[in-house]
């Protein structure tokens, strides 16, 4: 009996530290899976930098730790266009601007888009995006003065005129540039809004030496409105004081004239002959003006060449602007001509003639 309680006790202690063993076993374990980082696994993902700028950051309420599969259903998808080169591809349409008036010349206001009708290399066009009254579009002009020998005595009026014309002209997001010509051309001030720049400019200006009135048409429109790059629809014009003769250019008039129409600009002229009849400058002044959807003004005395400036500036300021999609347009460089008539036979509309097709990026 004695023997046999004496080991029925030993096992019993044995007992009870091998469960104590076991129990300090399993607190060292937790303790230590505790203290060491969660596998990579377990971990929330990161919130991405797109989630980032588009959602406003918030403390994310507790949760369990998920897996990265588990967060991306609720990512932002990434945009493809995001990830590639963005290619520009030139719009097939059309912005025509143009003069509405009547019979005395007056313009015509609160027409609609149905009072017109319009082909475009014979065809109508597809579609018409947009119809409106241009009256607020940013100009971008410029003032040309014939420099030469034969308006020597009348170069007075033509600097007092422009300068009187910026003035009534120019609004804040208006530019100008002032230009004189004769056998060559000199740009004494480039485009800006500063009316004081362009009147010294135009002071700065001295008559002298031949007439290459079509060089410098030519060179105006390739230079200083080829070159432009605005980010906004705008309306380019190029004011022409001259009498219309030309003596000295290796140009032709025809080529003056694709080359405004390649810049899509406007030429408004101004006519210093004021002999009783029109002579053949007085001609060539209104084939360039018509060409480009612009208009030939003759005063009648020298004095009135700030009417003409005055007229010019009511029609800046009194068009319309036809956006169109032409039919079987084609970026081929082509000639594309324009013609654009008022249903009502009262209203006389001047457009310009056609249009040049751009070429295929390069």
């Amino acid at each position: 009996m004695t023997v046999f309680s004496c080991t029925q006790t030993s096992a019993r202690l044995a007992s009870a530290a091998l469960v104590l063993l076991l129990s300090a076993t399993a607190a060292h374990a937790q303790g230590a899976a505790i203290a060491s980082p969660a596998p990579a696994s377990t971990l929330p993902s990161a919130p991405s930098s797109t989630l980032t700028t588009q959602q406003p950051a918030a403390a994310p309420p507790p949760q369990q730790p998920t897996t990265p599969q588990q967060t991306t259903p609720q990512q932002q998808p990434v945009n493809p266009e995001d990830l590639v080169p963005t290619i520009k591809v030139q719009a097939n349409e059309v912005n025509l601007i143009f003069t509405v008036t009547d019979k005395k010349g007056r313009f015509v206001p609160n027409l609609k888009q149905d009072n017109f009708g319009l082909l475009d290399d014979g065809r109508p066009p597809v579609r018409v995006s947009r119809f409106s009254l241009a009256s607020n579009l940013p100009l971008r002009v410029g003032i040309m003065l014939d420099t030469s020998s034969s308006i020597r005595q009348r170069f007075q009026f033509e600097q007092d005129s422009a300068v009187e014309f910026l003035l009534q002209v120019l609004h804040l997001n208006d530019r100008a540039f002032i230009e004189g010509f004769d056998i060559q051309t000199d740009v004494p001030q480039g485009f800006t809004n500063n009316i004081d720049l362009l009147t010294q400019g135009i002071h700065k200006l001295r008559p002298g030496g031949g007439t290459a009135l079509f060089d410098a048409l030519y060179k105006t429109c390739h230079d200083q409105m080829l070159t432009l790059r605005d980010t906004v629809a705008v309306r380019r014009a190029l004011v022409l004081v001259s009498d219309g003769d030309d003596n000295y250019s290796r140009a032709l008039q025809s080529d003056a004239i694709k080359e405004c129409q390649r810049a899509e600009t406007i030429v408004y002229a101004i006519s210093t002959n004021v002999s009783p009849s029109k002579d053949k400058g007085d001609e060539v002044l209104n084939q360039i003006a018509t060409a480009t959807g612009g208009q030939a003004f003759y005063p009648v005395r020298i004095e009135d060449v700030t009417t003409g400036f005055h007229n010019i500036e009511e029609e800046l300021r009194s068009q319309y602007s036809l956006i169109y999609t032409p039919a079987g347009f084609k970026n081929d460089g082509s000639f594309r001509t324009i013609y654009l008539q008022a249903h009502d036979p009262r209203y006389q509309v001047r457009a310009k003639k056609g249009y040049f097709a751009p070429r295929p990026a390069q």
